[in-house]
């Protein structure tokens, strides 16, 4: 009888898993796909170590189009990852972001750059080491080698770090783009990713050097102060299924729950403690029953953490400030991100477009702007 039991928990268990994990059209990414050749786009170019990190990092704000990890600033041409990682060719690591300057400026992406590398380490990037991972800004034109100028000084300045700032500042040379099998790495290969960052020290220590203070907004939003209630307030505040899927990591049922079939113009945010997660232009129809998005409205409002239940690793999502389970994260997600965060409705309260002025969001207006002007 314990056989038979425990045979149908694990068959009713891999029945909620293929619900996350199998969505319907998700491959056709024609209907999301920007098409990058109408928009008059702009780049830039920084090196931070690891392609895969920094490529990861850039591609989740808002306004950031294209990342392509590559090799510049060396004498090789066309070199290859062996050669290059071998040192001797001077080249570094690096990506070339393509961005949509309306959406987000250079001195944003600056500001990201800064945040997710350590500045003052000229011979390398935590864990890998040499001057192929040293930290630069590879500035286009004048005006962004005033700018990354500019933001250096102020980041000297600043204190917050003891050693000085050795990242350089120089002009682009020929940008090599790196073999296919390193591009979209943490998409293609998420656990070994996973695993390689964790291992690395370098979100260690991003998260004790700039512990006081917020990470940039991806979509220039207000850095209000979010916080989790006390567990006693949290049972009277939240229902018994919102509970139980924030608090107990648990699952509401597909298709029967708030928002998986939302339509309206808006931003979801933590039903715990109100920090913007999502936006409604980034949610798709998945097929799964829950809601679906490719990429978050705040990525430093949300965190990533490794789920092993239900007999396999998966990728669980959680908020940053509030601590709640919000679902899961898979790459067979469509363009732009291929990713496809799977939430639960019950962890989010959703801020039509109309009222986010009068709940005090007044910084996500902008984004629904756009969409009314063009109609």
């Amino acid at each position: 009888m314990k056989t038979i039991i425990l045979i149908g928990l694990m068959i009713a268990f891999t029945l909620v898993l293929v619900g996350f994990q199998k969505s319907n059209n998700l491959k056709d990414k024609t209907d999301t796909t920007m098409d990058i050749n109408q928009k008059d786009l702009s780049e830039a170019t920084f090196a931070g170590g690891c392609f895969w990190c920094t490529e990861s990092d850039f591609e989740k704000f808002d306004g950031v189009v294209e990342v392509i990890s590559g090799y510049v600033g060396g004498q090789t041409q066309n070199p290859t990852y062996q050669e290059v990682s071998a040192g001797g060719t001077g080249h570094a690591e690096a990506i070339r972001v393509r961005y949509d300057p309306e959406k987000i400026t250079y001195d944003e992406l600056l500001d990201i750059f800064w945040r997710h590398v350590d500045p003052t380490d000229s011979g390398g990037q935590f864990v890998d080491r040499g001057s192929q991972y040293r930290p630069a800004i590879f500035y286009h034109d004048d005006e962004q080698k005033r700018l990354a100028e500019e933001s250096k000084r102020k980041l000297e300045t600043s204190g917050r770090f003891n050693k000085s700032i050795a990242a350089e500042i120089v002009p682009v040379s020929e940008f090599y783009q790196a073999e296919d099998y390193h591009q979209d790495y943490h998409k293609k290969n998420p656990l070994r990713y996973k695993m390689y960052r964790s291992n690395s020290g370098r979100d260690q220590f991003l998260e004790k050097a700039w512990a006081d203070k917020a990470q940039p907004a991806a979509t220039g939003g207000n850095q209000a102060t979010y916080s989790k209630p006390e567990d006693n307030v949290l049972k009277t505040k939240l229902t018994p299924l919102q509970y139980k899927v924030t608090q107990e990591e648990g699952t509401e049922p597909p298709f029967r729950n708030e928002y998986w079939d939302n339509k309206k113009e808006g931003i979801y945010v933590d039903i715990v403690s109100g920090e913007p997660l999502f936006s409604s232009k980034d949610k798709f129809k998945s097929g799964t029953g829950w809601p679906s998005f490719t990429r978050p409205l705040e990525p430093n409002n949300i965190k990533e953490k490794e789920d092993r239940s239900l007999f396999m690793t998966r990728t669980e999502v959680r908020s940053t400030h509030g601590d709640s389970h919000l679902g899961h994260l898979f790459t067979d997600g469509p363009a732009p991100t291929g990713l496809r965060y799977c939430i639960n409705s019950a962890s989010l309260r959703f801020i039509p477009k109309e009222d986010l002025q009068k709940e005090g969001y007044d910084d996500y207006v902008r984004l629904f702007e756009a969409t009314e002007a063009a109609n």
